[in-house]
């Protein structure tokens, strides 16, 4: 598995879709307790990205609703 600097590189599916791997990975078992701890702690680095992503979208999506919900300004159009 890569360095979890890169982890801020990913986009949000391939960090959900690894994310999706390394849980797949450690509820297999079969690894010894240190590869299972560098999963996790991987898996903890990958949901922290798609969190931050969603987050993200969110402002993104509230910021949208805002400026179409806002009536515009400067129009001119004196009482």
């Amino acid at each position: 598995m890569e360095a979890v600097s890169d982890i801020a590189e990913l986009s949000y599916e391939q960090a959900r879709d690894e994310l999706v791997k390394v849980v797949g990975a450690l509820e297999q078992g079969g690894v010894s307790l240190e590869e299972s701890l560098a999963l996790w702690e991987r898996g903890e680095a990958l949901a922290t990205r798609c969190e931050e992503w969603l987050l993200g979208a969110k402002a993104r999506l509230d910021a949208a609703r805002t400026a179409a919900t806002t009536p515009p300004t400067g129009s001119g159009d004196a009482s």
